[in-house]
Parts: C-alpha cells; sequence; structure tokens
C-alpha cells in the first residue's frame, strides 16, 4: 500500500472492494416497470404483508391497547425486566428516529415527487405488524441473570432458542451468529460513523460551511460527542432508557414544533400538498419514488429508518420489564407509526407545501439541493433561522441513534464473545473510537458496506420469523383471553 496514501485512501481502498461485493449480493435488483427494484426491499414489504393478514390486521386492531400499555396501565414494577414499557418504546424509537426522518424522506420525494410520501406511509403501516411479531418473540425468548436482573434479548436469541424447540436447532444457531456479525458491522457504520459524520457536516453547514470556524475540526467535535455518548452508554440499557424516555419526546416535538409552524404560515396549500401527494402517488414518478426512493434511498440512510423487518428493535423492547410478551409486542408496532407516519409524513410535508417538490418531482426552488440540504431549505424559506433548529435536531437525532445502537451492537457482541467486563468494555471503547473517526473522514464504501449488513440482518431475521408466526400467534390468544378473563390485571 503506497505510504503517501490518506487515512480515507486506505480505509477505501481496503473496504472498498468487500463493500461493492457485499452490496452487489444484498442490493441485487430486478428491473420492474424501468426501475430498478432491489430484491431485499420486496423481502421485507412481502413479509410485512404476511404479517399483516397472519395476525389479522393486528396495527390497527391493537392501536388503542397499544397506548395503555405504553401509559403504564398494565405495568407493575415487580415483573422481570429493566425499563418500562415507555423506556423501552423510547429507547428503541431513537434508533429509528434519524438522519433518515430528514434526509431520507427529502431524496424520496426528489426522485418520485409527492407521491413519494404516500407509500412511505403504507409501508410504515405494514411494517408495524413486522415489529409487532419480532418484539414479541424478542421479550419470550430473552434471557435474564439472576444476579441482578440484566436482560439480554434480541433475534439472536430467539432465533437459536426459538428454532431448536422446533428442531431446527442448527439453522437457528446459523442465523443468531449471521445476524449477531451483521449487527456488529451496522452498529458501527450506519449507526455510529454515518450519525456522527452527517451531524458535523449539518452543523458545519449552519455555521458557514466551508468558511465555518468548524470546517476541518471534524476530530473536536467527534471528541466532544464522543464523550456525551460515553456517558450515556457506560452505564447499560437503564442509562440509555433513562435518557431517551425524556430526549426522544423532547427532540420530536422539537421538529415537529418547527414542522407545525411551516404548515401554519403555508396553512393556505395544506390541502393542495395533500392533494399533490395522492395525485402523485400512482404515477410512474410516484411509484419509483416511494418504493425504491422512500425504502431504499430515503431509509436506507438512516438504517432502514423504522428498521421493521430488521429486528435491531427486538434488542431494546427485550430490557421491559413484564411477564406478557405479547403486551410489549404491542408497545412496538408504535415505532414505525410514530417514526414513518408522523415524524416522516411531518417532513415531506414541508417540503412540497413549501413549493420544493411537486407530484411532479422538484421545481427549480430547490435547485441543487437534496438530502438534508433540500429538507433545510424547505425549513429555511418559511423563517430564515430555520436551518439552526433543523441543525440541532439533527445532533439530537444522530445523539439518540447513535447510543442505541450502541447497546445493539454491544448485544451482539456478548452474544458471540462472552458476557463479561473484558468484552463490555472492549466494545464499548471501540464503539466510541469509530465516533471520532466517523466526524473525520469521508466514509463513502464504510457506509455502503455497513447498510449491506444492516439489510443483511432482514435476512436471518425473517427467515426465522416465518418459521416462528405460530409461537406468537398462540402467545397472542393466551394474552387475548388473559384480558378477558381479568387474569392479565390492568392497574390503573
Amino acid at each position: 500500500m503506497n505510504a503517501s496514501m490518506t487515512l480515507d485512501e486506505r480505509i477505501s481502498s481496503t473496504v472498498q472492494p468487500v463493500s461493492d461485493l457485499v452490496a452487489g449480493l444484498i442490493f441485487y435488483s430486478v428491473p420492474v416497470a424501468g426501475t430498478a427494484f432491489p430484491l431485499i426491499v420486496g423481502w421485507l414489504i412481502v413479509a410485512a404483508i404476511v404479517f399483516t393478514f397472519y395476525f389479522r390486521f393486528i396495527q390497527f386492531r391493537g392501536f388503542r391497547h397499544a397506548i395503555d400499555i405504553v401509559r403504564g396501565r398494565y405495568a407493575d414494577p415487580k415483573h422481570p425486566g429493566e425499563v418500562s414499557p415507555f423506556q423501552a418504546l423510547t429507547a428503541a424509537v431513537s434508533g429509528t428516529v434519524g438522519l433518515g426522518n430528514i434526509a431520507g424522506v427529502a431524496v424520496a420525494v426528489a426522485i418520485g415527487g409527492a407521491g413519494a410520501t404516500f407509500w412511505m406511509i403504507l409501508a410504515g403501516l405494514l411494517g408495524m405488524a413486522s415489529k409487532f411479531t419480532e418484539v414479541t418473540l424478542g421479550v419470550k425468548y430473552r434471557d435474564i441473570r439472576q444476579a441482578d436482573g440484566v436482560v439480554a434479548g434480541g433475534p439472536m436469541r430467539y432465533l437459536s432458542k426459538g428454532l431448536a424447540e422446533q428442531g431446527r436447532a442448527r439453522l437457528g444457531r446459523f442465523l443468531a451468529v449471521f445476524f449477531a456479525i451483521c449487527c456488529i458491522g451496522g452498529s458501527i457504520g450506519g449507526g455510529n460513523m454515518f450519525q456522527a459524520n452527517q451531524s458535523f457536516q449539518q452543523v458545519v453547514n449552519v455555521t458557514g460551511g466551508a468558511s465555518s470556524p468548524l470546517a476541518g475540526q471534524g476530530w473536536l467535535f467527534g471528541l466532544i460527542m464522543a464523550a456525551v455518548v460515553g456517558l450515556v452508554i457506560i452505564g447499560g440499557i437503564r442509562s440509555i432508557a433513562a435518557v431517551t424516555a425524556r430526549l426522544v419526546p423532547g427532540m420530536a416535538l422539537l421538529y415537529l414544533g418547527a414542522g407545525l409552524v411551516v404548515l401554519i404560515v403555508n396553512a393556505d396549500q395544506i390541502l393542495w400538498a395533500f392533494g399533490q401527494i395522492v395525485s402523485g402517488a400512482f404515477t410512474a414518478e410516484g411509484v419509483a419514488g416511494g418504493v425504491v426512493g422512500a425504502l431504499i434511498q430515503g431509509f436506507r440512510r438512516a438504517t432502514f429508518s423504522n428498521e421493521a423487518g430488521i429486528g435491531s428493535a427486538a434488542i431494546a423492547h427485550s430490557a421491559v420489564r413484564t411477564d406478557q410478551p405479547v403486551s410489549q409486542g404491542f408497545a412496538a408496532l408504535l415505532e414505525p407509526f410514530i417514526d414513518t407516519v408522523v415524524i416522516c409524513t411531518m417532513t415531506a410535508l414541508v417540503i412540497i407545501i413549501t413549493g420544493h417538490v411537486t407530484s411532479a418531482g422538484v421545481t427549480d426552488l430547490a435547485g441543487e439541493a437534496r438530502g438534508v440540504a433540500l429538507t433545510s431549505a424547505a425549513f429555511g424559506s418559511t423563517i430564515s433561522w430555520f436551518p439552526y433548529v433543523l441543525a440541532v435536531c439533527v445532533v439530537l437525532f444522530a445523539f439518540s441513534t447513535m447510543i442505541t445502537w450502541s447497546y445493539y451492537g454491544l448485544q451482539a457482541w456478548t452474544y458471540l464473545f462472552g458476557d463479561s467486563k473484558a468484552a463490555d468494555l472492549s466494545y464499548k471503547l471501540m464503539f466510541l473510537v469509530f465516533v471520532v473517526i466517523g466526524s473525520t473522514m469521508a466514509l463513502g464504501p464504510v457506509i455502503d458496506f455497513s447498510d449491506s449488513m444492516i439489510f443483511a440482518m432482514a435476512i436471518a431475521n425473517i427467515i426465522g420469523l416465518y418459521f416462528l408466526m405460530p409461537v406468537v400467534k398462540r402467545e397472542l390468544e393466551q394474552y387475548w383471553e388473559g384480558i378477558r378473563s381479568g387474569r392479565i390485571t390492568r392497574f390503573r
């Protein structure tokens, strides 16, 4: 290797061949109506549809009950676990609400026009059933350490233990190890380096761009971010959940509040904006943007946004205090609704209502702006200082994603290398080092590889979910019977 090469060039030259190979396999596409349709997206969508019908539209039937669960009406502090249903939900949401809600949606509507929003919402509604399925299994097959009540859960556990119960122990073990390896790769790249990198870039952009005093100071930003992240993750899921229980509602309200101001200022255009979404949804451009743009170009940039079918959220939810696995499955189905139906739709509406995108695609008003820049331009067109609010949201979204994905990666790491203090410390130190690296370099192939790892998690996870669907159905039937009979107590 040439000694004169920069660090970026050395990493790129090392990772690029592997990245191209893995990405080529994971994102293999077939032509559909003239558009390249990645099979992995079809894999996730088909699974969401199957779960929706198999559980008889549980995301709609159980929506009100899910809210009751999160409000603590069925919570008993004596139940095994580490965090409350609300804390588990906010911890998982913090991992899904990220830059994809800001940048990914902008990419989606830029590619497919306003109609892409319709398909994005549909994907979120279907994904609620996938989330219900995987989280129920995560809680059912979790391991609880008797000495201190620390929980270990997620697809690694239900793939190995659940399939072993069905006489498929070898398959379960293989899928669990495959998932864990991919989860570690995804946590370092998409759940860490990309978040640090893009949040730093947005801060630089709003403080002067190339002339910003922060330009070229990525290492300093990375050190500060690593220090703050380290203070949170050192305490494990209880510390992470305590922070996200306060951070997630706050950052969501900040972002939604900013978006609401834009909608109020442009209130006379609201009906027109929804008209653009509906009329554009069934054009060729709308379909391409919704399926490829929203689900790949958009959600891919923030680890598939709501992560329904990926299996990652089941790791956080497994720590909940409950003796009923299905109860947290209900709570979890709210995630895609919050992430996609509410927050992503707000981003799309702001971009559309300010005239930057119509059913036909981007307008002259958008210029060359894409991704975060397009969202920033849309907010800034209403109130000049709104890009600063957006910059704060970007940093908060990135931070929340990082602390949650550190926990996901740690659970996968300890599954492979054992639950010990040495394993715990080694992973956390590695994660923090990559926060600094991510802030200082152009990521390119590193992120392509990481995205591939995250999507590969869905391959192992959904295979297991298909085998274990009957287990979830039995749990659901027993749960409803318990509610009807009063065996499952409502506390308030």
